[in-house]
């Protein structure tokens, strides 16, 4: 049998399944044993083990009984709850598990660089001023910063997926940690730009009622040519695989595209900005 390693850093629900497996084969336990147990099939069991399936509630505290540490400080429960509460939004490690093995990427952000486009410095400025108004801790800054660069680092594969990214103008017109920050992070999206793989569009603040979002929209194709969206607000991300409300999402991401700027219009509007940070 085929034995999938698990790295506990890529994301707190990879960290979770880790664990799973550690305490499942201390014990001597197959997967199969341990599904018994918990009244859960072997599939279940693997999928949370290897991050493909985000752990629930009731799953954790079936696993809490089983190994005896429901009500302790390492109790899955509160680790489950440490997930869904924290840094990540709920649904976001489900989807990041797909968009490691995406072959398209639609990207759609309002306000702040798209975070595969964050660079290290982006990123900290803005991990570190949630921890600021006490959103988020300073470990759990750490983490995203971490899940991010994680994130970024599964796109630069031998077969990398095309990204299309559209961000509104605020986007680039919005300052974050100041001109060095925001020059070195807007010379990454020239970069971007110039990557065979890869469309970047900026949606000017000139399309006024023509812009078809107004949250921020992710849409992968997968490789057997799915589709997945995720979308979320300040509080809560979603999910979503079914085809009669994801192919819209598609379609409205086409005409949003339609109304942007081209991607030379889009690097000459970044350059003009460049030009007026000091």
């Amino acid at each position: 049998m085929n034995r999938k390693e698990l790295n506990p850093d890529a994301s707190p629900q990879a960290a979770y399944g880790a664990r799973l497996r550690s305490l499942r084969e201390a014990r001597g336990w197959t997967q199969d044993d341990l599904a018994a147990r918990m009244e859960y099939s072997s599939v279940h069991i693997s999928a949370v083990e290897t991050g493909r399936k985000p752990p629930t509630l009731r799953f954790s505290r079936s696993a809490d009984k089983v190994f005896g540490i429901d009500g302790t400080a390492d109790s899955f429960d509160r680790e489950c709850r440490a997930i869904k509460t924290g840094s990540l939004l709920e649904g976001f490690p489900e989807y990041v598990t797909h968009e490691g093995r995406a072959v398209e990427l639609r990207l759609y952000e309002i306000g702040i660089i798209p975070g595969l486009l964050q660079t290290p410095e982006y990123a900290r400025v803005l991990a570190d001023s949630a921890v600021r108004r006490g959103a988020i801790t300073p470990e759990q800054a750490d983490e995203r910063v971490s899940f991010l660069a994680n994130r970024q680092a599964a796109l630069m594969r031998p077969h990398p997926p095309m990204v299309f990214v559209t961000m509104d103008e605020s986007c680039i017109c919005r300052t974050v940690g100041g001109p060095i920050v925001m020059d070195n992070q807007l010379a990454r999206l020239v970069e971007f730009a110039e990557l065979p793989n890869t469309l970047l569009q900026v949606a000017p603040y000139a399309i006024g009622e023509r812009r078809t979002f107004d949250l921020p929209v992710n849409l992968l194709t997968l490789p057997d040519r799915s589709l997945i969206c995720y979308a979320e607000s300040q509080a809560q991300g979603n999910l979503d695989r079914e085809s009669t409300s994801v192919v819209p999402m598609l379609t409205a991401y086409h005409q949003l595209q339609a109304e942007a700027l081209s991607q030379a219009a889009s690097v000459a509007m970044i350059e003009q900005v460049r030009k007026g940070t000091p």
